[in-house]
């Protein structure tokens, strides 16, 4: 069955929620929201993966190989975070390749140096206007499904303004982005005046703790914007738990507390797919012992 795609999404008018997915047990869980779209970020695959900070560490390799994991484990249109492009204009173009061949509906890229930062934390270096739209260009051209959209991100803020950051996305907007995306307004009244100023899709970055307030998804539809990310929301309520479980053993020796609500191990091993490996058993494996159902 066809996946949703961010391009009908939002020309059926839909307001889109993308919450992060930063791993594969979330994954699994993602599959029982009844959602239609999962965001990659950079951010909390990186963090998940190998225990590194969202600085341009990770390659390309790893990340698109951890998006075409996350695409085959959920039952939802994803949304990918490809920083830079990982490099020059050689580098987006086949990154947009690989990342479409992953199997997302939609591909963001950002306007910062490479290596980046992640746009909540200081330090950001930005690529010239024109560097930037080049990008833009080469990714709407390398990509091979027209349902595949190009998101473009910029981080200026903070360093160019709120002025800055709305004319580059004008720039990139004219260059072919399909949504436009400034990353980490700092009020209710920039959000407001971003969206009314901009003629694409707008993207907004419900990130937990990050710069810009957090609004829910009809909020966010009332201010102007046509679709939100929520990218640390599992990853940091997956650490708040494993903290919670730690903290019980280091008190009392066991998970078994009141503040540790553990998920179903039955109904985790149905997630994750036992029953088919049980069925695959019952129907070829050779019983060596009494049965176990």
């Amino acid at each position: 069955m066809a996946k949703p795609t961010l391009k009908a999404a939002l020309a059926a008018g839909e307001f889109v929620v993308a919450p992060g997915v930063h791993d594969m047990i979330a994954a699994a869980v993602f599959n029982r929201s009844g959602l239609d779209f999962a965001y990659a970020s950079g951010y909390w695959m990186t963090a998940s993966a190998y225990g590194l900070p969202d600085a341009g560490i990770a390659t390309y390799t790893q990340m698109v190989d951890r998006v075409r994991t996350l695409c085959t484990m959920v039952n939802a249109g994803v949304i990918a975070d490809a920083d830079t492009g990982y490099g020059g204009l050689l580098n987006v173009h086949h990154t947009v390749i690989g990342y479409e061949e992953a199997g997302v509906t939609a591909i963001q890229i950002e306007d910062q140096e490479f290596p980046k930062k992640c746009g909540h934390t200081p330090f950001k270096r930005l690529i010239p206007v024109e560097d930037m739209v080049d990008k833009i260009k080469v990714a709407c051209d390398a990509r091979r499904n027209p349902d595949t959209f190009i998101i473009a991100r910029t981080d200026a803020r903070q360093s160019e303004g709120f002025e800055g950051a709305v004319k580059r996305a004008v720039a990139y907007g004219e260059a072919g982005a399909d949504v436009l995306f400034i990353e980490a307004l700092v009020s209710d009244e920039e959000m407001r005046e971003a969206c009314r100023r901009l003629d694409k899709p707008t993207l907004a970055n419900m990130a937990d703790g990050g710069l810009t307030p957090i609004r829910s998804a009809s909020e966010l539809k009332e201010i102007g914007y046509d679709m939100a990310i929520y990218p640390a929301a599992t990853g940091l309520a997956a650490a708040h738990a494993a903290e919670a479980v730690f903290n019980a053993f280091r008190t009392l020796g066991t998970s078994q507390s009141p503040d540790v609500p553990l998920f179903s191990f039955k109904e985790f091993n149905s997630l994750i797919g036992f029953e088919e490996v049980w069925a695959f058993e019952r129907k070829w494996g050779k019983p060596t012992g009494p049965a176990n159902d």
